[in-house]
């Protein structure tokens, strides 16, 4: 059986029932308002989608880069203009993620839903465990940096790069960024501007490529930028901090389990195709 385009599966699900486009909608604003407090927005989401079926596995990457990326966009201009990084490092891994995630995003639209399902599966589990990492405090603490030069920036402009093409498969920049910025002595705040700046190009980047194949759930990723963009500006202007080692807990229990779920798809659907 030929696997649906994503206007086929438009046809076939429609019309949304107003319960469905009010917990796209709710999804957004959670995965957004989180993400501006520093948990990550692709987590919560690919978890979301895989528990609750909402998307087809194939097409979770690419609604992923398209939904979340004006909320995205929003959190960067928010961050950049409120916390100082020294411009060059700033400019540069941003740069470099962006150009990481394009040509990520061309890559992973070519996928079959079997390859997909096992990219996800591992990248998810790679999420769990840099964020168990990070929640561990295996990570050093950084320094007081503001800028890198040299040999650093280069490795952090490289590192940059290879965060930003993980995303195509639905792994956040924030942990792997910030241990990366942490690594090189960085100070901690610092790495906000440069998590969220490079997302900022990261997401819309990654989507060119989602929009060009046709790869990704149209109207689940405008409900999610619809929704979205009230949780980036209450969180950034009204909650501006939670204790949030609870939820980390959390999402690293729900991306695990979810992992192991993806998994048993990628080999429901290698048996499918043998029995074909």
């Amino acid at each position: 059986m030929n696997p649906l385009t994503t206007a086929d599966r438009d046809t076939v699900a429609a019309p949304y029932s107003r319960a469905r486009w009010a917990g796209l909608l709710g999804l957004g604003f959670f995965a957004n308002f989180l993400d501006t407090l520093g948990v990550g927005s692709f987590a919560t989401t690919t978890a979301a989608f895989k528990l609750g079926t909402l998307v087809d596995d194939r097409d979770i990457p690419g609604t992923l880069n398209v939904g979340h990326a004006i909320p995205t966009v929003l959190e960067a201009l928010i961050y950049i203009t409120v916390i100082k990084v020294e411009t060059v490092t700033l400019a540069s891994m941003i740069a470099a993620g962006a150009f990481g995630a394009f040509s990520g995003a061309r890559w992973v639209s070519g996928w079959s839903r079997l390859t997909i399902q096992r990219g996800l599966a591992i990248a998810l589990l790679i999420t769990a465990v840099i964020m168990t990492l990070r929640q561990l405090e295996f990570f050093p603490p950084g320094g007081e940096a503001l800028g890198l030069t040299g040999m650093a920036l280069m490795a952090a402009v490289v590192a940059n790069a290879f965060i930003g093409s993980l995303a195509s498969l639905g792994i956040g920049n924030y942990a792997p960024c910030m241990a990366v910025v942490s690594l090189l002595g960085m100070s901690p705040t610092a790495a906000f501007p440069i998590m969220m700046g490079s997302a900022a190009l990261i997401l819309p980047a990654a989507a060119t490529g989602f929009l060009a194949s046709k790869r990704f759930d149209r109207r689940t990723a405008i409900a999610l930028a619809i929704g979205g963009i009230p949780g980036v500006l209450v969180a950034a202007f009204i909650v501006k901090s939670l204790p949030l080692d609870t939820v980390r807990w959390l999402v690293i229990v729900v991306l695990t389990y979810t992992s192991f779920m993806m998994f048993r798809s990628a080999k429901s659907e290698s048996a499918a195709r043998l029995t074909a």
